[in-house]
């Protein structure tokens, strides 16, 4: 249920209305849009009259019912209202949004030493990306292929920012290990396969950087929906939704299905920010810059584009990963024409020595 206050109602009543219906055993949370402030109402409101809620105050314009299983995920939650994930970065803040330029996101898929993800990070920053991307734990199929570094790699990462200035984005497995990866990760990644690990979900709702959250590899809409709404519910509303492909009956040419559908289905459900990852929803390099240029035309937030100096010899996702030569094409041929095509480009000056 959302309560939805008149335009230039004063702080003061917005106060009063949030403490009154903590006595009624809610939980208000308020939302400072462009024009209007919006109360979130969380708890059981299934026999509560809205007309009850807006006689409380002359300040209400108007009370309404959240429809959806995933409240606080749900567009209506927000009545409307986009919400924009800032991101601090040793290069200033990043925001992630609707109405903010795309934000890409590269690297490799692992850290395998200091010299490859030094390299790598200096190499897309200057192509123009924002965000490192590198695996220091990795979940794998196979329990004899390359499982990350773990903890030292988190090491690696530091020395990674610290030689490009990028902010890090990393994965994390396990509810032991998220605040040491808190420490160094200024964004957290849940993969595709603990989108459902819901104590993992819960943990990392409890803490305050933000969550890039992966759909699962054979979930719903609605399930992915539900598994943002267990971190918004335990405290943390800066959730980035990320589509990397799911699991269908063909998977002969690629890796898996590449839904871009998905981009305006969730505009049509969520205010959360929206990234897409073409790297894992091929598996084949080739075919990542044609999907990442759609991606921008589908009017995505974000991208996550694998890229590894030297792929061939790549300890894991090799065939997907881009060199650092093909990256800079990629950003400045032709990411950046569609992208300024859609208002949603940032430049950057890119060093053409790489």
């Amino acid at each position: 249920m959302i309560v939805v206050m008149k335009v230039g109602s004063p702080e003061i009543e917005i106060e009063r209305v949030c403490s009154e219906l903590e006595t009624w055993g809610l939980t208000p949370e308020k939302i400072v849009g462009k024009h209007k402030v919006v109360v979130g109402l969380v708890g059981d409101t299934a026999s509560l009259d809205p007309l009850q809620i807006q006689e409380t105050s002359p300040w209400i314009e108007q009370v309404l019912r959240v429809e959806k299983p995933f409240k606080r995920a749900s567009l209506e939650f927000r009545h409307g209202d986009r919400s924009k994930v800032i991101v601090p970065t040793p290069n200033g803040n990043v925001a992630f949004g609707q109405d903010q330029p795309v934000v890409i996101i590269a690297g490799p898929c692992s850290v395998e030493n200091k010299e490859m993800i030094v390299e790598t990070a200096v190499k897309v920053k200057n192509a123009g990306a924002k965000f490192l991307r590198g695996g220091a734990y990795k979940p794998r199929t196979s329990p004899y292929a390359f499982q990350g570094h773990g903890e030292s790699a988190l090491e690696l990462l530091a020395a990674a920012r610290d030689a490009s200035g990028l902010g890090i984005i990393t994965e994390v497995m396990d509810t032991a290990d998220v605040e040491k990866i808190a420490e160094v990760a200024d964004i957290l990644q849940i993969g595709a396969r603990n989108m459902q690990n819901f104590a993992l979900l819960k943990k990392v709702g409890a803490q305050d950087k933000p969550v890039f959250l992966k759909r699962g590899m054979s979930a719903t809409i609605d399930e992915w929906l539900m598994a943002a709404e267990y971190i918004l519910a335990a405290g943390n509303p800066n959730v980035i939704l990320c589509e990397r492909g799911i699991r269908t009956f063909d998977r002969k040419y690629c890796r898996n299905v590449l839904d871009l559908s998905v981009i305006p289905v969730l505009r049509s459900l969520t205010h959360l920010p929206i990234a897409i990852d073409p790297s894992h929803g091929t598996g084949k390099a080739e075919y990542v810059p044609d999907m990442a240029k759609a991606a921008i035309a589908c009017n995505a937030d974000s991208l996550m584009i694998e890229v590894h100096p030297n792929p061939a010899k790549a300890l894991s996702d090799g065939p997907q990963s881009l060199t650092p030569e093909r990256f800079q094409q990629l950003m400045t041929q032709e990411l950046a024409v569609v992208g300024q095509a859609m208002g949603r480009w940032q430049e950057t000056p890119v060093s053409l020595s790489i």
